[in-house]
């Protein structure tokens, strides 16, 4: 019964099947060789190759320092008449850049809405340093090496502030870690006005080991704890290594066991922490204050 019930069915798709296959045979069996890509590959590359400095002080700071092959072109707003433009247009005449005029809905987009002054720079990606760079940097100022390591910082704000008390305090350079942490982004390079341009910047695939090796070559390393000695009385002569750790989980036990000291900075009122670029801050200068004393 089901043979009989299924020939039906057979010669059906049978019939079908030869219908398709003959009108398959009319068709063409290439496509056109004049079709044109969905995407351009080219384009994407450069997006991904370009870094965003952005707002006046970044900008103008960029211009002044760095070498006009990192700079791709000049973003100004039309009709900008700030103090700073004349400024802008003789640097770039210097150095042969390209100024392109755009809306402001053009630099609103590019800076993701950010306060971007009027001004916005394409440039090459940010460039990292060697933590052999910052010991040479060190060296050429006759100096002991004084090295921010930044534990797992995730706000592009607090590294930017951070990087710009460390340029006015004399740091010769900042550790990150590569993964799970901030690294050199626009809104970096803006938040630090410029001194992304001064200060070297090392990434490390193992922060840890990295801190043994500070040790290894002479540094001292002290870290932030709530039970540590007030940083009043630290002594920071010498070769030292300042961590700063994570916005809200401070200094990850692995990187606290390689300390050699821990400091507190003590505080009297209702909030009884500090954020990680102003911690950063205090401790810093304190440092600057060991090192450079009044005569």
């Amino acid at each position: 019964m089901r043979k009989n019930n299924n020939q039906p069915f057979k010669q059906k798709n049978n019939e079908f099947n030869s219908r398709r296959t003959a009108n398959n045979s009319a068709k063409p069996t290439r496509r056109p060789a004049n079709k044109k890509p969905a995407a351009p590959v080219e384009e994407a590359v450069v997006e991904e190759q370009t870094d965003f400095v952005i707002g006046k002080h970044a900008s103008l700071e960029t211009l002044k320092t760095s070498d006009a092959k990192k700079i791709n072109k000049i973003f100004l707003q039309d009709g900008l008449k700030a103090d700073f433009v004349h400024d802008v247009v003789k640097l770039a005449k210097e150095k042969r850049l390209i100024i392109q005029n755009v809306p402001k809905n053009k630099l609103d987009l590019l800076s993701d809405r950010q306060n971007h002054q009027g001004i916005i720079l394409a440039i090459a990606p940010f460039e990292y340093a060697s933590v052999d760079d910052i010991f040479a940097k060190a060296k050429a100022r006759e100096e002991e090496p004084f090295i921010l390591i930044l534990d797992n910082l995730e706000d592009p704000h607090n590294l930017g502030s951070i990087m710009r008390t460390a340029d006015a305090v004399g740091v010769h350079g900042i550790i990150i870690p590569k993964h799970r942490a901030v690294g050199l982004t626009s809104t970096v390079a803006k938040t630090s006005t410029g001194a992304i341009e001064h200060i070297l910047v090392a990434r490390v695939t193992n922060l840890t080991q990295e801190i043994k090796k500070l040790k290894d070559r002479g540094l001292w390393i002290f870290g932030t704890d709530m039970a540590g000695t007030d940083y009043r009385k630290w002594d920071a002569k010498g070769p030292i290594g300042l961590i700063i750790g994570n916005e809200g989980k401070g200094l990850s036990p692995i990187v606290k066991k390689e300390v050699d000291q821990t400091l507190t900075i003590p505080m009297v009122g209702h909030v009884q922490s500090l954020n990680a670029s102003v911690a950063a801050g205090v401790l810093m200068y304190q440092a600057y204050n060991s090192r450079q004393p009044l005569v």
